[in-house]
């Protein structure tokens, strides 16, 4: 049985996607520390985001995305990017624009984020 994609796995592919941007390498304590959660749930999660296909964990705990994995993660990523820069080209605080684009990037449906993009590529960017 395929694992449902909810807004719980989002983050945490997001996440990891965003870490391996900055870090040289991942571990399941950064993405706790990032995430604000504790190591075990965080290890509960990643075995079975990890028996779902999203995730290798290899010998030393270093976290890495799958093609699978990857392919969910890089759209809310790019969503929440572009809503951040969006809230902030409207004069909102950063803090407030990344806190409100981790909201809105999951419940954006497709055809308003493609509007959303099309205007802000055509007219703020």
């Amino acid at each position: 049985m395929a694992m449902t994609i909810t807004e719980t796995v989002e983050n945490y592919l997001e996440t990891i996607l965003m870490l391996e941007k900055e870090l040289s390498e991942v571990h399941a304590v950064d993405l706790a520390r990032r995430l604000g959660f504790s190591k075990p749930t965080v290890s509960v999660a990643l075995k079975n985001y990890k028996e779902a296909g999203f995730v290798k964990v290899a010998e030393n705990g270093h976290l890495s995305l799958t093609a699978l994995g990857r392919e969910i993660a890089e759209p809310i990523y790019e969503r929440h990017n572009l809503i951040a820069e969006f809230l902030v080209a409207l004069g909102v605080n950063k803090e407030t624009a990344c806190q409100d684009a981790c909201k809105l990037e999951h419940d954006l449906s497709d055809e308003s984020f493609k509007a959303l993009k099309t205007y802000y590529l055509l007219n703020i960017k």
